[in-house]
């Protein structure tokens, strides 16, 4: 039987996750009013109350300078991406370019990974369309792919995404976690380079 303390640590985890349920119900309507937050709030409490939802550990972090820079970027990318999907729209010249782009997290929080899922779906031109929890990878529809190195640029955008996300809202671990990641990931990357640095070289002087 749980004690008093637990139960109510099982709520405060639930309410963020009834609130981001609100919200984006908003946003799928694309405008406020007591008729989307009334409706928002009980479908909800059905989602949260009557279908099986795997427990979410939130570690109620909240650091406000990088909240704002997320809702600040996250807003500019909607405004952006609008116009863009708006020019492929019209233009005569246009040729359907699409791709499955999967990215792989770099955190594991169920919580960090339906946040980006949702930042990333709400703005035009990509959409989620599945989801690996136990690997912690997006699967996203694209827009206008023609080459790799866009595939790339996209890719690194949704982990961007998730880096904000996690410095506004990640626990402690998670922070902690992206920090080493981004590590192992910059010393691969130098590696590359110099064995890129060191291929080129021994082929000048054979060459030479």
């Amino acid at each position: 039987m749980s004690t008093p303390k637990q139960r109510l640590a099982t709520f405060a985890n639930q309410v963020p996750l009834f609130l981001g349920l609100v919200l984006l119900w908003i946003l799928l309507w694309g405008s406020f009013s007591w008729l989307n937050l009334l409706t928002g709030m009980l479908l909800a409490a059905i989602v949260s109350v009557g279908f099986y939802l795997p427990a979410v550990e939130l570690g109620l972090r909240l650091n406000l300078w990088y909240t704002l820079t997320f809702l600040v970027r996250l807003g500019f990318d909607i405004v952006r991406g609008s116009l863009q999907v708006a020019v492929l729209a019209l233009s005569p010249r246009y040729t359907p370019s699409n791709a499955i782009v999967a990215v792989h997290l770099r955190t594991r929080s169920d919580f960090i990974l339906t946040l980006t899922g949702v930042s990333t779906s709400i703005v035009p031109g990509a959409i989620v369309v599945d989801v690996d929890r136990v690997r912690s990878t997006l699967y996203l529809h694209v827009l206008n792919v023609h080459r790799p190195d866009q595939v790339e640029r996209f890719r690194n955008g949704v982990l961007d995404e998730e880096r904000r996300i996690v410095m506004a809202l990640g626990s402690r671990e998670d922070v902690e976690r992206l920090r080493r990641v981004r590590g192992e990931d910059r010393s691969e990357q130098d590696q590359r380079a110099r064995d890129q640095h060191a291929h080129e070289k021994r082929k000048r002087g054979g060459t030479a």
